[in-house]
C-alpha cells in the first residue's frame, strides 16, 4: 500500500474497534510520539509502556527474545497486566517484545509497528514505513512523511490561545512571522562551528527582511548552536523559547508564514509539511538518503526550499500523513476481528 493510493471507505456502525491501547517503545522521544499521535487519531487513549532490556538481549533485538527479566509474569515487566486491544510499537528494542504480546495474547492483541522492524513484514499485523524504505507487503502502509500528533484541530487551537510570552512578543504589524525550528547532532549530522554561523548568518538575514523570528530549539541542540541563536535573538529580536512555562511549538508552527528547519530531523519536516506553509531546509553538512529522498518527494509537491536567508514558495495544501495511517489501521484492525463466515453442513 502507498499514500493515496485507495480511498478510504466507511466502516460500518457495527465494525469492531479497539478499547485499549499500548504505546510501547524504549522512550526514545520521536519514536515514542509516534506511537502516541497514531493512538489519539485513533480517538484513544495510548498507555505508555517502555522497554530498557539489558545486555546481552538489547543488542540481540530485534531479532533476539525479550528480556527474561521482563517476562510478563514478573514484577516490573513493560508488558505486564492485561494484553490491550492495540499495541502500537516503534524501535529496534521493541520489536522482541511485540512478538512476545502477539505470541501471548494468541493473536487477540492487534500490532502494529512504526518503521521497518528488520525482521520482515510478518512481524506484526500492520505495519508503517516511510516511502524511503524498501519494506512492502499487503499489510504495510508506506507513506511520503511520518505521523506526528499535529492535527489540524490542535493547530487552530493554538492559533485561537497561543501561550502568553508567546503572544505578548509577537509584533502588531503585517511582517511575516517564521517558525525556526532548530535541531542538533545526529548520527549523521553535525553542527560545526562553520555550520552554526552559516546558519546564523541566514537567520540574520531574514530577520533584517522584517521577518519576526520565533525559535525553537531541541533536546540535541548542542551548547554552540543553542548559544548563537540567542545572540541572534538578543541582536535582531523575535522570539526564542527558553523552555519555561507552556510549550509554544503548536502556536508557532500554526503562526508561522513560513517554517524554516533543519534537516537532522525528518520528523520536524514532516511535522512543518502540515502547516500548509513554505517549509524553507537548512542542511549542517550532507543528508543522508532517507532525508534526501524525503526533501526530494516534498520539493515535488511545492513544500520545501533551501533556506538561503530569504522567504520562498507559496502556501499549498497541508500533508497530514497521520489520518492516513490511523484509518488504514482501524480498516486493519475491522478487517481482523469481522466474523468468519462458515459454511453449513450439507443435509442427507
Amino acid at each position: 500500500m502507498r499514500q493515496g493510493d485507495v480511498a478510504s471507505p466507511v466502516l460500518s456502525p457495527d465494525a469492531a474497534r479497539p478499547a485499549t491501547a499500548w504505546a510501547l517503545s524504549d522512550g526514545k522521544a520521536g519514536d515514542e510520539l509516534q506511537c502516541v499521535a497514531v493512538i489519539e487519531a485513533l480517538g484513544l487513549t495510548p498507555e505508555i509502556r517502555r522497554v530498557a532490556p539489558r545486555a546481552p538481549w538489547a543488542w540481540l533485538a530485534p531479532r533476539g527474545p525479550v528480556d527474561p527479566a521482563d517476562a510478563p509474569d514478573r514484577t516490573g515487566s513493560p508488558i505486564a497486566g492485561a494484553f490491550p486491544d492495540l499495541l502500537v510499537a516503534s524501535g529496534r528494542r521493541a520489536i522482541p517484545y511485540v512478538r512476545a504480546v502477539r505470541r501471548l495474547s494468541g493473536g487477540r492483541t492487534f500490532t502494529v509497528i512504526l518503521k521497518n522492524p528488520r525482521t520482515g513484514a510478518g512481524t506484526a499485523d500492520f505495519i508503517w514505513a516511510p516511502e524511503h524504505d524498501p519494506l512492502r507487503g499487503p499489510n504495510v502502509l508506506a507513506t511520503l512523511t511520518g505521523p506526528h500528533r499535529l492535527s489540524p484541530q490542535r493547530l487552530a487551537a493554538a492559533r485561537s490561545a497561543p501561550p502568553r510570552p508567546l503572544a505578548e512578543a509577537l509584533p502588531g504589524g503585517d511582517g511575516p512571522r517564521v517558525a525556526v525550528l532548530v535541531g542538533g547532532d545526529s548520527r549523521r549530522h553535525r553542527f560545526t562551528a562553520a555550520a552554526i554561523d552559516n546558519f546564523c548568518a541566514r537567520l540574520a538575514d531574514l530577520a533584517a527582511t522584517g521577518a519576526f523570528l520565533m525559535i525553537t530549539t531541541s533536546r540535541r541542540t548542542p551548547p554552540a548552536l543553542a548559544r548563537a541563536v540567542r545572540d541572534l535573538t538578543a541582536r535582531h529580536g523575535g522570539y526564542l523559547w527558553d523552555g519555561a512555562g507552556e510549550n509554544p511549538y503548536p502556536a508557532m508552527m500554526a503562526l508561522a508564514d513560513a517554517v524554516v528547519v533543519t534537516t537532522d530531523s525528518t520528523n520536524m519536516i514532516g511535522e512543518a509539511a502540515v502547516t500548509g506553509r513554505p517549509v524553507l531546509t537548512f542542511s549542517p553538512g550532507p543528508d543522508d538518503r532517507k532525508t534526501r529522498f524525503l526533501l526530494g518527494g516534498l520539493r515535488r509537491r511545492g513544500v520545501v526550499h533551501e533556506f538561503t536567508g530569504k522567504l520562498a514558495g507559496d502556501a499549498y495544501p497541508p500533508l497530514n500523513s497521520t489520518p492516513i495511517i490511523a484509518d488504514a489501521i482501524m480498516r486493519a484492525y475491522a478487517q481482523a476481528h469481522a466474523p468468519r463466515a462458515t459454511l453449513a453442513s450439507p443435509r442427507n
